[in-house]
């Protein structure tokens, strides 16, 4: 895609398309170029808004990337401004065509020629970071954890040059629940993979001493994540005689930790030992044209050098689902997709909610209308190459190429079962200007629209709004995601990172009843 202002206002994405988009604001009465017909304007339009070509009669489908993004609930004219007040989803019955759409993977020529610095793990994973967790069990003890990596910067971590960070990683869960609950075994595989993220060196967990969620009950339900090790470092406030004593006992238990994390150097690596996290949040209308397509070409490029890539967000795939299953390697991957997208179905009727209405204030404010436009956008991300799993929330990930977790399309969340995963680098598109950042993994953000760009030059990494101005194309900028990725992964520092941002949105999922 090469798209020049000079040439249009507004852009025909599919040749079935009914709608345009505006890539720039546009007043009411203004006669436009589109789709090769002139279009008298009804409405102002805000750029990446839609515009109708054609006449939509109420119920009549609407539809952009060749896709239908929902129907119409009110009569709809050329020239009019398509949006929330008269497009709405409704019943959509979508061919799946299990695994109709794999394309053949071509692996780069000489891919292990290219090369990351990172840090080389006992168990053959690659860290990009260095890094010392403290991780909570319970959320009683979070003040004390962040008391004692307060402490540790001070005055442990001068003392340890190779270790990049000391992060406190604090929630709100660990007791209220059932023992033996799914959502406890939730939180404690969310924990355990913490623990044994790439990018985590050493860890020690800390906790009250009397939650439901028992240390060595975690670490028994997931000992092959631990390994052959005896019990890792483990402090209780109530064991240790209160707080202050506490804190002065994790000071005492970080120095070992440190002290090994230290032995570890950057040494070349594989660029197929990178395994990256997709995110999106404060999308617009741009994002399905720019950010996340440039995202996508950068993707490929990544799985062609053999290295991993994560979508996830079932909420923000769905209405889109049906384009991951035609790239679907077998049946059951694919069935493990839809029956993780019915499990959505059942769980948003339960609560009184409607997947529709995912879409943000922001989003609708930047051009997005429903789920299944949003869906259609984001999608984009995860790229061309086959779909080879599907993973539950924090399910270790152990297929190369391009695979799905399971999670809700709250960003902090989605991202913590990602790294809980295994995933040691993210990537990041907005339309809106998040401000995102995620300790232990480096985030990089991707702006969809140059004066998003602009006006958060200090959060965003990469401009994919050069491919809405013309400047440059979706491959020039995913080649130049793809670099900055290798770039970061090697130690070079996100803008997020840069800021120290990252430790809040350590979000573990809870679902079900909080006693």
């Amino acid at each position: 895609m090469h798209i020049s202002l000079q040439e249009t206002a507004t852009i025909h994405l599919h040749a079935s398309d009914n709608v345009v988009i505006a890539m720039v604001p546009l007043a009411a009465n203004r006669v436009i170029d589109a789709a090769s017909r002139k279009i008298t304007l009804r409405q102002m339009i805000s750029a990446g808004h839609k515009i109708a070509i054609d006449a939509v009669p109420i119920g009549g489908a609407v539809l952009r990337y060749g896709q239908i993004i929902g129907f119409a609930t009110a009569a709809i004219e050329a020239g009019d401004h398509v949006h929330t007040h008269n497009l709405h989803v409704g019943s959509m019955q979508l061919d799946y065509a299990v695994g109709s759409a794999i394309e053949n993977v071509a692996p780069i020529e000489n891919a292990t020629a290219r090369t990351f610095l990172g840090y080389q793990r006992p168990d053959g994973s690659v860290g990009t970071r260095n890094t010392v967790a403290v991780i909570g069990t319970v959320n009683c003890s979070s003040h004390t954890l962040k008391k004692i990596v307060e402490r540790a910067k001070r005055e442990l971590l001068p003392q340890y040059p190779n270790v990049t960070d000391i992060i406190a990683l604090g929630h709100k869960h660990g007791c209220a629940t059932r023992d033996g609950s799914p959502e406890l075994g939730m939180l404690q595989r969310t924990l355990a993979g913490f623990a044994h993220n790439p990018n985590v060196a050493g860890y020690m967990f800390v906790g009250l001493g009397c939650e439901t969620n028992q240390f060595e009950a975690l670490f028994l339900a997931h000992r092959t994540r631990f390994g052959a090790m005896a019990l890792p470092t483990y402090l209780a406030v109530q064991d240790e005689g209160g707080v202050a004593n506490t804190i002065n006992a994790g000071i005492s238990a970080l120095v070992p930790i440190l002290e090994h994390a230290n032995t570890y150097t950057r040494i070349a690596a594989p660029i197929s030992a990178l395994s990256l996290a997709l995110q999106c949040g404060g999308s617009d209308g741009f994002s399905g044209i720019s950010a996340n397509p440039a995202l996508g070409y950068a993707v490929d490029l990544l799985v062609r050098h053999g290295g991993t890539a994560v979508l996830s967000e079932t909420p923000e795939i769905y209405g889109a689902e049906h384009l991951l299953t035609r790239r679907a390697v077998s049946p059951a991957v694919a069935a493990k997709l839809i029956e993780r997208i019915h499990w959505w179905e059942e769980y948003t009727l339960r609560e009184g909610f409607e997947i529709d209405n995912n879409p943000s204030h922001g989003n609708k404010a930047g051009g997005l209308t429903t789920i299944y436009e949003k869906s259609l956008g984001a999608v984009a991300k995860g790229g061309s190459m086959p779909l080879k799993a599907v993973y539950e929330y924090a399910e270790h990930i152990t297929e190369k190429g391009f695979v799905y977790m399971d999670t809700p399309g709250y960003d902090p969340v989605s991202a913590t079962g990602q790294v809980a995963g295994g995933c040691n680098l993210l990537a990041f598109t907005t339309g809106r200007g998040s401000v995102f950042g995620f300790k232990p993994v480096p985030s990089i953000k991707i702006a969809t629209n140059s004066t998003t760009y602009e006006r958060m030059k200090s959060d965003m990494d990469i401009n994919a709004g050069s491919i809405v101005t013309g400047h440059e194309t979706i491959a020039q900028v995913g080649q130049r995601i793809f670099d900055l990725l290798i770039a970061v992964a090697s130690g070079q520092h996100s803008l997020s990172e840069a800021q120290d941002i990252g430790e809040e949105e350590f979000n573990p999922w809870m679902l079900g009843a909080t006693m």
